[in-house]
């Protein structure tokens, strides 16, 4: 498409500032960022204030390393202040007293509204589940919960392995929240999904 994803452009704004907006909306006071390539672009070029930016040097090794960068930033800078949540191009979230979990919001599901972001955390608040995933008619998408327990397992992930490495071991945990979204399935991964994108945007 030209450019990093991040800087593509949905409703007057990049996808990342979509997507920190989205997380400021649900009430997630704590935002962090991961960047990796073109990650001094980004940060002159786009307002990342009051978002704690991580930088992963690792980025080549693919979006698990992103992941993992995440998790140990956010995880060593958690403390008995009062923080919510992480989003962002790789985001996270913490709850109550100390970090509990983590909301990964991936900076290419730039429409996820922020209903859904608020449903998934007061779900994740009511179970204390290990996972937390949205549904749109029967199809699950993204952002998703991942409780601070399984931070070991997913710090532990090599880099040709992904998330759902760890999570399909929670299946049968995992809490599936049904979500009025269709935002949580439209991944933009090629110049055809942003036009479907920008389409809907007009609508």
């Amino acid at each position: 498409m030209g450019r990093d994803k991040a800087q593509l452009a949905y409703r007057g704004q990049t996808f990342l500032e979509n997507n920190i907006h989205t997380l400021r909306l649900s009430d997630i006071e704590r935002i962090a960022v991961v960047l990796g390539h073109h990650a001094d672009e980004i940060q002159n070029a786009l307002k990342l204030e009051g978002v704690e930016v991580v930088i992963n040097p690792d980025y080549r090794l693919g979006q698990t390393s992103s992941l993992q960068a995440g998790l140990r930033a956010v995880a060593a800078a958690s403390s008995p202040s009062r923080s919510k949540a992480k989003g962002g191009g790789g985001d996270t979230a913490s709850t109550e007293d100390e970090l509990e979990a983590v909301v990964l919001a991936l900076v290419d599901h730039p429409a996820v509204t922020s209903a859904t972001v608020m449903k998934l955390v007061e779900t994740f608040l009511n179970f204390r589940p290990p996972v937390v995933i949205p549904t749109y008619q029967g199809q699950r998408g993204h952002p998703a919960i991942i409780a601070r327990a399984l931070f070991p397992e997913l710090l532990a992930l090599g880099p040709d392995e992904g998330a759902n490495t760890v999570v399909r071991k929670y299946r049968d945990q995992t809490r599936f929240v049904m979500v009025d979204d269709p935002g949580i399935l439209l991944d933009v991964d090629d110049p055809k999904m942003y036009n479907r994108l920008q389409g809907a945007s007009d609508d």
